[in-house]
């Protein structure tokens, strides 16, 4: 039997939603310590541009976009766009993600469909006009959430858009696995982030886990060689015991 190898990752093309800002970053400082060439999408054009200029500082190639992942037209013109400058996309990581915190009732349809548009319809968007821009090598990965494996009340749309992003990256994983195509979904525990310590500000922050920790995992599923993928893996803080 050979010696195991991780796949050397450096020179290969990763896109990032969300990657403005939390784990989004995390992942795109990650990526750029293994030399990845990064594509930092965000909606929010500053935060995109913030974050691609710490990296290019520190000597890395990394690039800002402005998107929302919502958007089809958008989704279609910034995929063009991301190619054209970097070439062919080898990774897209699913990361954008909203959430309303609000019980059933008093919940508007508008922000229901505002989550599941961008949770859900964003990664099915990214993936389905991504596939003609992925290389032979190519890999989705999908960021789920411990609210994918229980419940807890007034996250109704949340947790519907992370259950149904695991079942569209199993779906996905079956269907392109025969086209050499990997899909994984990566579950994360509480991290601490501004999408979690900015809505629940007297969480306690020990119970949490460093967002860096999740980036490297992610990192880690596209150094599997070829003949090998890992459709799903949760990553939990030590500390916080009522998940899973």
């Amino acid at each position: 039997m050979s010696e195991f190898e991780y796949e050397n990752l450096a020179g290969r093309v990763v896109l990032v939603t969300g990657g403005g800002s939390g784990l989004g970053e995390a992942i795109c400082t990650a990526m750029t310590q293994a030399d990845v060439r990064v594509a930092v999408v965000d909606i929010s054009e500053a935060a995109a541009q913030r974050v691609a200029s710490r990296l290019q500082g520190e000597g890395k190639d990394a690039r800002p976009y402005a998107m929302d992942v919502a958007d089809e037209a958008a989704v279609v013109n910034t995929l063009k766009e991301i190619v054209g400058d970097m070439g062919p996309l080898d990774a897209i990581i699913n990361n954008a993600g909203v959430d309303v915190t609000i019980g059933i009732e008093d919940m508007d349809s508008a922000d229901w469909h505002r989550v599941i548009a961008t949770n859900l319809s964003g990664p099915f968007l990214l993936s389905k006009h991504g596939l003609p821009h992925l290389s032979s090598r190519g890999h989705i990965v999908n960021i789920a959430s411990t609210a994918a494996r229980r419940a807890w009340p007034n996250a109704s749309a949340y947790h519907a858009s992370k259950w149904g992003l695991v079942g569209l990256t199993q779906a996905l994983h079956a269907e392109l696995r025969g086209r050499g195509i990997k899909v994984s979904a990566v579950i994360a525990g509480g991290m601490r982030t501004p999408f979690l310590l900015e809505r629940f500000p007297d969480i306690d922050v020990d119970l949490l886990q460093d967002p860096m920790n999740v980036a490297r995992t992610v990192r880690f599923l596209l150094t599997q060689p070829p003949e090998t993928v890992i459709p799903e893996i949760m990553v939990l803080p030590m500390k916080e015991s009522s998940w899973p």
